[in-house]
Protein backbone atom coordinates (compact mmCIF):
# COMPACT_ATOMS: atom_id res chain seq x y z
CA UNK A 1 0.00 0.00 0.00
CA UNK A 2 1.49 3.11 -1.25
CA UNK A 3 0.68 5.85 1.36
CA UNK A 4 1.64 9.87 0.38
CA UNK A 5 3.51 11.35 3.34
CA UNK A 6 1.01 13.81 5.18
CA UNK A 7 2.54 14.95 8.54
CA UNK A 8 6.51 15.49 9.67
CA UNK A 9 6.29 15.64 13.63
CA UNK A 10 4.03 13.12 15.77
CA UNK A 11 2.52 12.66 19.15
CA UNK A 12 1.96 9.40 20.36
CA UNK A 13 -0.71 10.22 23.87
CA UNK A 14 -0.60 8.52 26.76
CA UNK A 15 -3.47 7.37 29.60
CA UNK A 16 -6.37 9.76 29.48
CA UNK A 17 -4.47 12.03 26.35
CA UNK A 18 -6.65 11.06 23.59
CA UNK A 19 -7.02 13.83 21.35
CA UNK A 20 -4.74 16.53 20.27
CA UNK A 21 -6.40 18.72 18.23
CA UNK A 22 -10.45 18.77 17.42
CA UNK A 23 -11.68 18.76 14.54
CA UNK A 24 -8.85 16.67 13.09
CA UNK A 25 -8.69 14.80 9.91
CA UNK A 26 -8.61 10.93 10.70
CA UNK A 27 -6.50 8.33 8.55
CA UNK A 28 -6.61 5.07 8.84
CA UNK A 29 -2.62 3.20 7.92
CA UNK A 30 -2.21 -0.57 7.17
CA UNK A 31 1.16 -1.82 8.20
CA UNK A 32 3.58 -5.12 7.83
CA UNK A 33 2.52 -5.50 11.74
CA UNK A 34 -0.82 -5.36 12.01
CA UNK A 35 -3.08 -2.18 13.16
CA UNK A 36 -2.40 0.42 15.00
CA UNK A 37 -3.55 1.06 18.41
CA UNK A 38 -6.38 3.46 16.40
CA UNK A 39 -6.77 5.26 13.52
CA UNK A 40 -4.30 8.38 13.15
CA UNK A 41 -5.79 11.99 13.24
CA UNK A 42 -3.77 14.87 10.98
CA UNK A 43 -4.14 18.61 11.75
CA UNK A 44 -1.91 21.57 11.83
CA UNK A 45 0.00 22.64 14.97
CA UNK A 46 2.78 25.06 15.44
CA UNK A 47 3.00 25.94 12.37
CA UNK A 48 3.66 22.09 10.98
CA UNK A 49 1.62 19.31 9.94
CA UNK A 50 1.07 17.05 12.88
CA UNK A 51 -0.11 13.28 13.53
CA UNK A 52 -1.79 11.95 16.37
CA UNK A 53 -1.82 8.35 18.14
CA UNK A 54 -3.66 7.66 20.91
CA UNK A 55 -1.32 4.72 22.44
CA UNK A 56 -3.58 2.88 24.19
CA UNK A 57 -6.54 3.73 21.15
CA UNK A 58 -9.49 6.03 22.34
CA UNK A 59 -11.03 4.91 25.27
CA UNK A 60 -8.03 3.21 26.61
CA UNK A 61 -8.69 -0.12 25.16
CA UNK A 62 -5.46 -1.54 24.96
CA UNK A 63 -2.87 -2.11 28.00
CA UNK A 64 0.77 -2.01 27.81
CA UNK A 65 1.54 -5.01 27.85
CA UNK A 66 -0.67 -5.65 24.51
CA UNK A 67 -0.06 -2.42 22.46
CA UNK A 68 0.53 -2.88 19.15
CA UNK A 69 4.31 -0.81 19.10
CA UNK A 70 5.62 -2.31 16.15
CA UNK A 71 2.59 -1.20 14.22
CA UNK A 72 2.43 1.94 15.67
CA UNK A 73 5.87 3.44 14.79
CA UNK A 74 5.56 2.32 11.41
CA UNK A 75 2.38 3.96 10.65
CA UNK A 76 3.87 7.06 12.12
CA UNK A 77 6.88 6.98 9.60
CA UNK A 78 4.55 5.31 6.65
CA UNK A 79 3.03 9.10 6.78
CA UNK A 80 6.26 10.85 6.49
CA UNK A 81 7.03 11.47 10.24
CA UNK A 82 10.18 12.04 11.21
CA UNK A 83 10.40 13.63 15.17
CA UNK A 84 7.77 12.71 17.71
CA UNK A 85 6.78 13.80 21.05
CA UNK A 86 5.80 10.87 23.68
CA UNK A 87 3.78 12.35 26.34
CA UNK A 88 3.27 9.33 29.19
CA UNK A 89 2.13 9.22 32.67
CA UNK A 90 4.47 7.55 35.17
CA UNK A 91 5.60 6.84 39.18
CA UNK A 92 7.62 9.22 40.78
CA UNK A 93 10.94 7.11 42.71
CA UNK A 94 12.20 10.51 43.88
CA UNK A 95 9.89 11.80 46.91
CA UNK A 96 10.72 15.21 45.62
CA UNK A 97 9.15 14.58 42.23
CA UNK A 98 5.32 15.05 43.50
CA UNK A 99 1.93 14.88 41.55
CA UNK A 100 1.87 16.84 38.17
CA UNK A 101 5.79 17.15 38.29
CA UNK A 102 6.85 17.47 34.09
CA UNK A 103 10.22 15.36 33.80
CA UNK A 104 12.04 15.20 30.39
CA UNK A 105 13.57 12.46 30.76
CA UNK A 106 17.30 11.15 29.10
CA UNK A 107 17.80 7.74 29.79
CA UNK A 108 15.30 4.56 30.14
CA UNK A 109 15.99 1.06 31.81
CA UNK A 110 14.20 -2.24 30.09
CA UNK A 111 12.33 -3.92 32.59
CA UNK A 112 9.39 -5.48 29.94
CA UNK A 113 9.64 -8.95 28.72
CA UNK A 114 7.53 -10.90 26.11
CA UNK A 115 7.50 -7.82 24.01
CA UNK A 116 8.42 -7.48 19.99
CA UNK A 117 11.07 -4.83 20.35
CA UNK A 118 12.90 -4.94 16.90
CA UNK A 119 11.72 -5.14 13.38
CA UNK A 120 15.10 -6.54 12.44
CA UNK A 121 14.76 -10.40 13.00
CA UNK A 122 17.39 -11.36 10.39
CA UNK A 123 20.91 -9.92 9.68
CA UNK A 124 23.26 -7.52 11.51
CA UNK A 125 21.24 -4.37 12.64
CA UNK A 126 22.85 -3.20 16.10
CA UNK A 127 21.68 0.19 16.25
CA UNK A 128 23.20 2.81 18.87
CA UNK A 129 20.99 3.33 21.88
CA UNK A 130 23.14 4.87 24.65
CA UNK A 131 20.39 8.09 24.71
CA UNK A 132 17.49 6.94 24.16
CA UNK A 133 16.07 10.58 23.53
CA UNK A 134 17.06 12.96 20.95
CA UNK A 135 19.10 15.64 21.91
CA UNK A 136 16.89 18.58 20.44
CA UNK A 137 13.69 17.63 20.96
CA UNK A 138 14.15 16.86 24.61
CA UNK A 139 15.74 20.47 24.51
CA UNK A 140 12.29 21.88 22.37
CA UNK A 141 10.25 20.51 25.41
CA UNK A 142 12.50 22.09 27.89
CA UNK A 143 12.17 25.54 26.21
CA UNK A 144 8.68 25.12 25.86
CA UNK A 145 8.05 24.33 29.58
CA UNK A 146 10.27 27.71 30.07
CA UNK A 147 7.66 29.67 27.63
CA UNK A 148 5.09 28.26 29.06
CA UNK A 149 6.18 28.76 32.57
CA UNK A 150 5.44 25.15 33.09
CA UNK A 151 8.24 23.64 36.11
CA UNK A 152 10.06 20.81 34.14
CA UNK A 153 12.46 18.69 35.13
CA UNK A 154 15.64 18.47 33.13
CA UNK A 155 16.59 14.39 33.19
CA UNK A 156 15.99 11.58 35.33
CA UNK A 157 16.12 7.68 34.07
CA UNK A 158 13.00 6.08 33.48
CA UNK A 159 12.68 2.29 34.36
CA UNK A 160 10.22 0.70 31.80
CA UNK A 161 7.84 -2.75 33.67
CA UNK A 162 5.89 -4.75 32.30
CA UNK A 163 2.69 -4.09 33.53
CA UNK A 164 -0.39 -4.23 33.82
CA UNK A 165 0.41 -4.52 37.07
CA UNK A 166 1.80 -1.78 39.31
CA UNK A 167 5.25 -2.54 41.19
CA UNK A 168 5.91 -4.27 44.31
CA UNK A 169 7.16 -2.14 47.31
CA UNK A 170 10.32 -4.02 47.49
CA UNK A 171 10.55 -3.42 43.64
CA UNK A 172 9.88 0.47 43.94
CA UNK A 173 12.83 0.44 45.98
CA UNK A 174 15.17 -1.52 44.39
CA UNK A 175 14.19 0.87 41.42
CA UNK A 176 14.96 4.14 43.31
CA UNK A 177 18.20 2.25 45.27
CA UNK A 178 19.62 1.99 41.57
CA UNK A 179 19.17 5.79 41.01
CA UNK A 180 16.53 5.95 39.06
CA UNK A 181 13.78 8.42 39.12
CA UNK A 182 10.48 7.36 37.30
CA UNK A 183 8.54 4.28 36.70
CA UNK A 184 6.39 3.78 33.13
CA UNK A 185 4.85 0.90 31.32
CA UNK A 186 4.84 1.62 27.90
CA UNK A 187 8.22 3.89 26.91
CA UNK A 188 9.83 0.62 26.01
CA UNK A 189 9.82 -0.55 23.48
CA UNK A 190 8.27 2.49 21.84
CA UNK A 191 11.69 4.68 22.20
CA UNK A 192 13.97 1.50 20.79
CA UNK A 193 11.59 1.23 17.73
CA UNK A 194 11.39 4.76 17.50
CA UNK A 195 15.17 4.46 16.69
CA UNK A 196 14.95 1.88 14.62
CA UNK A 197 13.46 3.61 12.31
CA UNK A 198 15.85 6.62 12.59
CA UNK A 199 12.81 8.92 13.95
CA UNK A 200 13.77 11.57 16.69
CA UNK A 201 11.79 10.43 19.83
CA UNK A 202 11.12 12.41 23.09
CA UNK A 203 9.59 11.24 26.23
CA UNK A 204 7.79 13.98 28.10
CA UNK A 205 6.72 12.52 31.57
CA UNK A 206 3.86 13.34 33.45
CA UNK A 207 3.95 12.30 37.71
CA UNK A 208 0.86 10.73 38.75
CA UNK A 209 1.75 9.10 41.60
CA UNK A 210 4.32 8.31 44.47
CA UNK A 211 5.37 4.35 43.58
CA UNK A 212 4.74 2.44 46.56
CA UNK A 213 8.24 1.48 48.08
CA UNK A 214 8.46 5.63 48.46
CA UNK A 215 5.20 6.21 49.91
CA UNK A 216 4.93 3.88 52.58
CA UNK A 217 1.85 4.69 53.98
CA UNK A 218 -0.63 3.97 50.66
CA UNK A 219 -0.72 1.91 47.59
CA UNK A 220 -0.60 3.08 44.20
CA UNK A 221 -4.34 3.31 42.34
CA UNK A 222 -5.59 3.04 39.00
CA UNK A 223 -8.23 5.68 39.95
CA UNK A 224 -5.24 8.11 41.36
CA UNK A 225 -3.16 7.78 38.62
CA UNK A 226 -6.15 8.28 35.75
CA UNK A 227 -7.13 11.18 37.85
CA UNK A 228 -3.98 13.21 38.28
CA UNK A 229 -3.34 12.51 34.72
CA UNK A 230 -6.50 14.36 34.18
CA UNK A 231 -6.75 17.52 35.99
CA UNK A 232 -2.87 17.82 33.93
CA UNK A 233 -4.09 16.82 30.71
CA UNK A 234 -4.75 20.62 29.71
CA UNK A 235 -1.39 21.48 30.87
CA UNK A 236 0.54 18.60 29.30
CA UNK A 237 -1.29 19.78 25.93
CA UNK A 238 -0.51 22.81 25.69
CA UNK A 239 3.11 21.82 26.64
CA UNK A 240 3.23 19.93 23.95
CA UNK A 241 1.53 22.25 21.45
CA UNK A 242 4.69 24.82 22.24
CA UNK A 243 6.94 21.94 22.16
CA UNK A 244 6.00 21.14 18.57
CA UNK A 245 6.74 24.56 17.03
CA UNK A 246 10.17 24.26 18.37
CA UNK A 247 11.01 21.63 16.90
CA UNK A 248 14.01 21.75 13.81
CA UNK A 249 12.60 22.05 10.81
CA UNK A 250 15.94 20.62 9.67
CA UNK A 251 17.35 17.17 11.72
CA UNK A 252 20.81 17.85 12.75
CA UNK A 253 21.05 15.70 15.81
CA UNK A 254 22.42 11.93 15.48
CA UNK A 255 18.76 10.49 15.05
CA UNK A 256 18.58 10.41 11.28
CA UNK A 257 21.87 8.92 10.82
CA UNK A 258 20.97 5.69 13.21
CA UNK A 259 20.72 3.35 10.14
CA UNK A 260 23.77 5.11 8.49
CA UNK A 261 26.28 1.89 6.38
CA UNK A 262 23.84 -0.77 7.42
CA UNK A 263 22.07 -3.38 5.26
CA UNK A 264 18.82 -3.25 6.14
CA UNK A 265 16.58 -6.83 5.32
CA UNK A 266 13.81 -4.84 3.61
CA UNK A 267 13.25 -1.02 2.56
CA UNK A 268 11.57 1.34 4.96
CA UNK A 269 8.32 3.16 4.52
Amino acid sequence: MTITPTAELAVIGGSGFYELLADAERVTVDTPYGAPSDAITLSPAGGRRVAFLPRHGRGHAVPPHRINYRANLWALRALGVRQILAPCAVGSLRPELGHGTVVVPDQLVDRTSGRAQTFYEQGAVHISFADPYCVHGRRAVLAAAAATGTEATDGGTMVVVQGPRFSTRAESQWYAAAGWSLVNMTGHPEAVLARELALCYTAVALVTDLDAGIDARRSVSQEEVFGVFAQNTERLRGLVLEALGRLPRERSCACPGTLADMTLPFPLP
